[in-house]
C-alpha cells in the first residue's frame, strides 16, 4: 500500500514525497496545482513507485478510492499565501475546509493515519509568547480577509480532533512555524524567497510595515523529518503540536542578513501594509513557536540555522536561473 499526500506539488509537499521514496515507501500524490507545481515533482514521473493525479481533494470518490489503497495519509492540500488569501477568500475558505472534510471522511470510512497540517496562523493575535499548543487562540474580525485562513485552519483541527474523540481515528495535527527552503515560490507573498529574489537580482527589498514584526524560520528538511517521526509516534495522536524553530529574527534584519549573504546592492525599503495589501490588513508582532511538546514527543530540535537556510535558497535560484 502506498502513502497519500495531499498537496504533494507543492513546496512542502514535493521535499516530503522525495523522503518517503528515500524511505523505500510507495507514493500517491494528489493535487490540482492551483498552488503547486508539476515542476516540483516532474523528475519522480519516472520512478515506479510514485504515482501522480492532478485533481482536486474536493473530488470525494477519487479520494474515497486513494485514502482505500493508502496506509497512511498526509494532508497538506491548501490555500497557501497572505496575498491568495486577501485576493481569493471563497477560494480560500472552500479548498480548506472542504478539502480536510473530503480525505478526513474517508480516513474514517477506512481508519487510516491522518496527519493534517495546520499553521501558526491559528493562534491569531494572541500576544503570549513563545505560543504553546494550549493557548488560547485571539482571531481579528470577520471584516478583515486575512483571518478567513486562521479560522479556517482552527476548523480543520477541530474537525480531526473530533474524529480522535469520537472514534479514536489516529489523528496528529502539525502547527508549522513560517516554513521555508529550496523550491518555496515567492508567488503568494512568502516573504524569504522574494527577499532572495530581490536581492540577487540587485532590486530594492520591499520590507511590508515598519520591518520590526518577528518571525522565526525553519528549514523544509528539519520540519519533514518531523513529520515523518510524529506519524509514526503513538504518542502524537490526538495532539497539536508545533513544529517550526524558535529562533526569531525581526524583518528588518533578515532583509539586512539576505542582502549581505547575496553580496548585493539592494535598497532596503519599507512599504505600508495599506499599500501591498489594501486597507484593514492584520499582522502580529511576533510569532515564536513553545517547541518543548515535539521535543519530548520525538526528540525534534531544528538542526538547520537562518544562514544555511538563506544559503540553500540562494544556491537554488542561482542554479534556476544558469
Amino acid at each position: 500500500m502506498s502513502i497519500l499526500v495531499t498537496g504533494g506539488a507543492g513546496f512542502i509537499g514535493s521535499h516530503l514525497c522525495r523522503a518517503l521514496l528515500a524511505k523505500g515507501e510507495e507514493v500517491t500524490v494528489i493535487d490540482d496545482l492551483s498552488t503547486g507545481s508539476y515542476d516540483n515533482l516532474a523528475d519522480l514521473e519516472g520512478n515506479q513507485a510514485f504515482r501522480l493525479i492532478v485533481e482536486d481533494v474536493n473530488n470525494q470518490a477519487l479520494v474515497d478510492d486513494c485514502v482505500r489503497q493508502s496506509s497512511a495519509v498526509y494532508h497538506l492540500a491548501s490555500a497557501v499565501g497572505v496575498r491568495l488569501i486577501i485576493e481569493q477568500p471563497v477560494r480560500t475558505i472552500h479548498s480548506i475546509v472542504g478539502g480536510t472534510e473530503s480525505v478526513l471522511k474517508a480516513c474514517a470510512r477506512y481508519r487510516r493515519p491522518f496527519l493534517l497540517t495546520s499553521s501558526s496562523e491559528v493562534y491569531g493575535k494572541g500576544s503570549k509568547v513563545p505560543f504553546a499548543e494550549d493557548d488560547d487562540t485571539v482571531m481579528g474580525a470577520t471584516s478583515t480577509r486575512r483571518w478567513s485562513y486562521a479560522c479556517a485552519k482552527a476548523l480543520d483541527e477541530f474537525l480531526a480532533l473530533a474524529h480522535w474523540v469520537e472514534t479514536r481515528l489516529p489523528v496528529v495535527i502539525v502547527r508549522l512555524f513560517n516554513t521555508v527552503g529550496p523550491r518555496q515560490t515567492g508567488q503568494y507573498g512568502m516573504v524569504l524567497p522574494n527577499f532572495v529574489k530581490q536581492a540577487l537580482n540587485n532590486e530594492p527589498i520591499m520590507v511590508y510595515g515598519d520591518g520590526m514584526q518577528t518571525r522565526c524560520f525553519a528549514h523544509v528538511q528539519d520540519v519533514v523529518e518531523a513529520l515523518l517521526a510524529l506519524m509514526n509516534c503513538p504518542q502524537a495522536r490526538g495532539q497539536v503540536i508545533n513544529v517550526g524553530n524558535n529562533q526569531e529574527v525581526s524583518i528588518y534584519e533578515l532583509a539586512l542578513r539576505i542582502k549581505e549573504q547575496c553580496g548585493s546592492s539592494s535598497e532596503i525599503k519599507k512599504i505600508p501594509y495599506e499599500q501591498a495589501y489594501g486597507e484593514g490588513f492584520d499582522d502580529m508582532r511576533r510569532r515564536v513557536p513553545d517547541l518543548s511538546k515535539v521535543h519530548r514527543l520525538i526528540g525534534y530540535k531544528a538542526k538547520r540555522d537562518l544562514q544555511q537556510i538563506i544559503s540553500d535558497v540562494i544556491a537554488e535560484m542561482k542554479a534556476a536561473h544558469k
